[in-house]
């Protein structure tokens, strides 16, 4: 091949939003058998069908559906990709050296509601729908803003336990919802993404019984209730009990109307099951890229979308300002690096920037000033992409994005 015709190729591909080279581990994740879904059993943890897995889970799984807008939010696509570049290890590097190196199913990024890139690897595409994890824990605290706001909740320092009344006696019932969406609750549970930790216990209860019978399963309060971030996603499941208590409907129909057609979402979303009819809430929900782009735009322009407030604004910036947090809680202090709002993950920093994230690489970051918001699905290597280069690398390319149209 000539060389001009070679770049005009590589050229064609990115505007079709396609990769120019190979995607990272391509054969162990099962290019050569169509990247398939897994089963109810092996789609979390089976490597070999996670690509499948992770964009079609609604095909394995029961869900309810949030229907998509009539009318969606326009994304106007710029004519070029902007030249994005980061430092990582000594070396200065673009998007295309993070998607050959890091398992990226889809990138987008937006700024003043405006598509600037938007990339798919393994052949997936703008019409799969890409599974949340846990960035479906700040979902669920929109709805809890949603219901507070409408007064079907009286106050963020009232019990679950008052809601949920199946809940009393227990560590759990008698926390407040504001420790609760802080990951506060102060109760032992251990989760590490092995198959045999606490999760696991939670999840198999779930399964055999309901929400409820899993949560009472933990009755240890290790520490003080509010004095302590301590990342649990059955914490979120109790959030997702008191929604159904409150608002008499499952959480999909409440957000429907509420968030997802408002937002101008163009596809529509869903959210696995569970057998006692609640969603799964701390993950599971699915949506297509530009979907959680749409969402990431309307958490930039602090809940508002053509002048209309969708979600409440001093609620949303209790839940993503680390100033509004306790010392506990702020970035460095909460962990090493983040700090912890309700349910959203709080970058350290003078300005305020957050991100929803959830496990195997799945993440949104919105800067609020700069109206930057970068989403990234993703199959890494591990839950906890602490444990390899991802997490390291995001982070390095999100601080090239805002240091190119902003500063640190």
């Amino acid at each position: 091949m000539q060389p001009g015709r070679f770049l005009l190729s590589c050229a064609m591909l990115v505007a079709l939003g396609l990769p120019a080279s190979a995607a990272p581990d391509e054969d162990l994740l099962g290019k050569a058998t169509g990247y398939p879904v897994g089963s109810r059993a092996n789609w979390f943890y089976d490597e070999r069908v996670r690509i499948g897995s992770f964009s079609q889970l609604d095909s394995i799984l029961p869900h309810y559906t949030l229907k998509k807008a009539i009318s969606p939010l326009p994304l106007r696509k710029v004519s070029g990709e902007p030249k994005i570049e980061y430092q990582f290890e000594k070396q200065t590097c673009t998007l295309d050296d993070f998607l050959s190196r890091q398992r990226v199913t889809g990138f987008l990024l937006i700024k003043d509601g405006e598509l600037l890139a938007e990339r798919y690897q393994y052949d997936r595409n703008a019409e799969h729908r890409f599974v949340s994890h846990s960035m479906a824990k700040s979902i669920v605290s929109i709805a809890i803003g949603l219901a507070l706001a409408e007064k079907k909740i009286g106050s963020l320092d009232d019990t679950i336990s008052r809601y949920v009344p199946a809940l009393s006696g227990n560590p759990y019932g008698e926390t407040t919802i504001r420790n609760m969406l802080r990951m506060a609750s102060g109760v032992a549970f251990e989760e590490v993404y092995d198959g045999k930790d606490d999760l696991a216990k939670f999840n198999r209860i779930r399964v055999s019984e309901d929400a409820v019978a899993a949560l009472r399963a933990f009755t240890t309060r290790e520490v003080e209730q509010g004095t302590r971030f301590h990342y649990a996603s059955n914490q979120t499941v109790a959030l997702t009990l008191l929604i159904r208590a409150v608002t008499g409907t499952s959480l999909s129909e409440y957000l429907t109307t509420r968030l997802w057609q408002p937002m101008g979402a163009e596809a529509d979303a869903t959210w696995i099951r569970t057998r006692d009819g609640t969603e799964t809430g701390s993950g599971s929900f699915n949506a297509v890229l530009r979907d959680y782009g749409r969402l990431g735009i309307l958490l930039a322009n602090d809940g508002a979308l053509d002048g209309r407030q969708i979600v409440p604004k001093d609620y949303l910036l209790d839940a993503t300002d680390w100033r509004r947090q306790p010392e506990a809680f702020t970035p460095r202090k909460a962990t090493p690096y983040f700090g912890y709002g309700y349910q959203f993950w709080l970058f350290p920093g003078e300005k305020r920037r957050f991100a929803l994230l959830g496990v195997y690489g799945q993440s949104i970051f919105i800067d609020p000033e700069l109206k930057l918001v970068m989403v990234i699905t993703a199959a890494a290597k591990n839950a906890s992409v602490g444990k390899e280069s991802f997490a390291r690398e995001r982070d390095a390319l999100w601080r090239g994005v805002v240091a190119r149209y902003g500063t640190w």
